[in-house]
């Protein structure tokens, strides 16, 4: 019998371990490696991880492990589940270790000093490792419960994409292949800020066609950002792009999505993210996209609106004011109008 070989998950949250059982589910040993020894004592032991996917058993097949050297040693395909702020600094000092490896980076930030995106870190840290990304459609609660789901795997090694998708191929979760690893992350990265605007704007009641509008808005101006910096603009009408766009925008589920809620609220947005308890790319990204925009001079009009909200006291109904009242323009900036 064919033994197979363990797969890593770096990072304990809430799609770290949905991942992690998503592997075991196909019958793949995981080893999910995570900080905090009594969070990997209480998955091992009681086979739960209580501080993130509260009441979602963890399979069998899952161990979790706070020793970062052994677990890359033993696993050549490694998904990267670790926060923004903090992949750099948790891998760095494991360059040597990582080369060859397969890094599938699943995290939607951006870091904040250089601008780049996580699959760029990973290879600024492991240049000779091979990096991918996936992304799309993806929530944590509802992949752990084996919703119907689909994502994307993205990188130029073709070989990558593959072994991604066999591995994590299974009754309720299809992986999709693109070879424009940079649009895809993205549009992973983006739909966060977005989905803070859209849950404000639920908590504070506005209608179906204003949050139609502020989702279609924000496809237009996140692909307007990511072809300035030379992404594919079909890339955005696919699963990372308008997919997980929507779901971001809409679920009550979504980290981001709840804070937006909790603003709505009237919650400081100290007080939103201590109610959430995990991390909410959203707001990290937001800072730094306001500034990337302003320098390559891309007209994003919901950022600097939710820029103004969070860090200069206005508020969602003064930004929507100011929505309605701009200039009329196109609709869809990548149509040729030739002929028309």
């Amino acid at each position: 019998m064919l033994i197979k070989k363990p797969i890593a998950v770096l990072g304990g949250g809430s799609f770290g371990t949905a991942l992690a059982n998503l592997l075991a589910s196909n019958q793949h040993p995981v080893r999910l490696w995570m900080r905090d020894p009594q969070q990997a004592q209480a998955i091992n032991e009681n086979r739960q991880n209580p501080r993130y996917l509260k009441g979602v058993p963890v399979l069998d097949g899952v161990t979790a492990t706070t020793d970062l050297a052994a677990v890359i040693a033993e696993c050549e395909l490694i998904f990267v589940a670790l926060p923004s702020t903090a992949l750099r600094t948790v891998l760095t000092s494991y360059a040597d270790a990582l080369r060859d490896k397969m890094l599938i980076s699943t995290t939607k930030g951006i870091e904040a000093n250089t601008f780049m995106l996580m699959s760029q870190i990973l290879e600024d840290i492991a240049p000779f490792a091979r990096v991918g990304v996936l992304s799309g459609p993806n929530l944590a609660r509802e992949v752990a419960a084996h919703a119907l789901t689909a994502s994307v795997v993205a990188s130029e090694d073709q070989a990558l994409c593959q072994e991604v998708q066999t591995v994590l191929h299974g009754p309720t979760f299809r992986v999709y292949a693109s070879r424009d690893r940079f649009g895809v992350e993205l549009g992973g990265a983006l739909k966060n800020v977005y989905a803070i605007i859209a849950g404000m704007a639920a908590a504070m009641g506005m209608g179906e066609n204003t949050k139609s509008m502020l989702i279609t808005r924000a496809l237009a101006e996140m692909t307007r950002f990511a072809v300035k910096l030379g992404a594919n603009p079909m890339t955005f009408l696919g699963l990372a792009g308008v997919g997980d766009l929507i779901v971001t925008c809409t679920s009550p589920k979504s980290r981001n999505y709840q804070v937006g809620f909790a603003l709505g609220e009237g919650l400081s947005l100290d007080e939103a993210v201590t109610r959430l308890g995990e991390v909410a790319e959203g707001v990290n990204t937001l800072k730094v996209l306001k500034a990337k925009s302003q320098e390559l001079d891309v007209y994003m009009p919901l950022v600097a609106g939710l820029y103004a909200i969070l860090f200069e006291g206005r508020t969602l109904e003064q930004i929507i004011g100011g929505l309605m009242s701009g200039e009329p323009k196109t609709d869809v900036d990548f149509i040729s109008i030739d002929g028309f």
